[in-house]
């Protein structure tokens, strides 16, 4: 029993629209898909599935494995609690008038896990922290964490770049991070 909503997806209230779960289709516009992907992300919960139609190299930036150029903080906070899946690639042709870009149509499907093996909170934060320096190893990017002057441990996951790190080496980097952050 599917229904269409027009409304605006990033203020939309599901708790108006939906009683349990439900999935989101569509074209999204190009400027919001990553906000949209966000309030997914903050609705996991109720969101088994997503497909759309997104701008191609954001699409592949959701499907980037660990080690790609374009792996980032979308890639490893979606691929967290979604199998992500680039199922094709639209060209510009197929619209009038053309776009200035290609697109791509993606699937979501939410993944068994039902919580991460660390502080989910902390491993957002890490995860953003490290990214927003990609080009620095996470021993420097992610020192702004810390309280005052304390020193990081002597671990491997520090001296890798944050796109040489895979989900679980993030969340295990959270669990090495949280007890010194959470120091007083």
């Amino acid at each position: 029993d599917g229904k269409i909503l027009e409304e605006d997806f990033l203020r939309m209230d599901f708790d108006a629209h939906f009683d349990g779960s439900f999935c989101v289709t569509g074209n999204y516009p190009y400027n919001i898909s990553s906000q949209i992907f966000f309030k997914v992300l903050d609705n996991k919960d109720r969101v088994p599935c997503c497909t759309g139609m997104i701008q191609k190299e954001v699409a592949e930036r959701l499907a980037a494995p660990p080690g790609s150029k374009t792996y980032g903080i979308l890639s490893v906070l979606l691929q967290a609690w979604y199998h992500v899946e680039y199922l094709f690639t639209v060209h510009e042709n197929a619209f009038i008038p053309p776009p200035k870009v290609k697109s791509a149509v993606v699937r979501l499907t939410r993944n068994q896990r039902d919580r991460l093996s660390c502080n989910e909170k902390l491993f957002k934060t890490v995860v953003k922290t490290g990214f927003n320096q990609r080009r620095k190893m996470l021993r420097n990017s992610l020192k702004s964490l810390l309280p005052d002057e304390r020193a990081l441990p002597d671990d491997p996951l520090l001296t890798k770049r944050p796109e040489q790190l895979s989900v679980a080496q993030f969340e295990e980097l959270t669990n090495l991070l949280e007890p010194i952050i959470n120091q007083s």
